[in-house]
């Protein structure tokens, strides 16, 4: 049942990846490998992992969840 290619295995990342693809990649043209690195990093360090929201924060962003947790 397991093994390469078998999407199933690995979910989480599959999802993300998913992701990655339609909210940053999907219809882009980037002029250098570069430029396309910073697209992909800008994405996951700026809104993925900051603004997007989270089923495990309650839905809140990364953000509102650590601030309700500090407040």
């Amino acid at each position: 049942m397991s093994g390469k290619g078998n999407c199933y295995d690995n979910a989480c990342m599959e999802s993300f990846f998913h992701s990655l693809k339609v909210e940053a990649i999907h219809g882009e043209r980037y002029a250098t490998r570069q430029e396309m690195r910073e697209a992909v990093f800008e994405y996951i360090e700026v809104e993925y992992n900051r603004t997007r929201l989270h089923s495990a924060n309650g839905y809140l962003s990364p953000e509102s969840y650590e601030a309700s947790k500090v407040a």
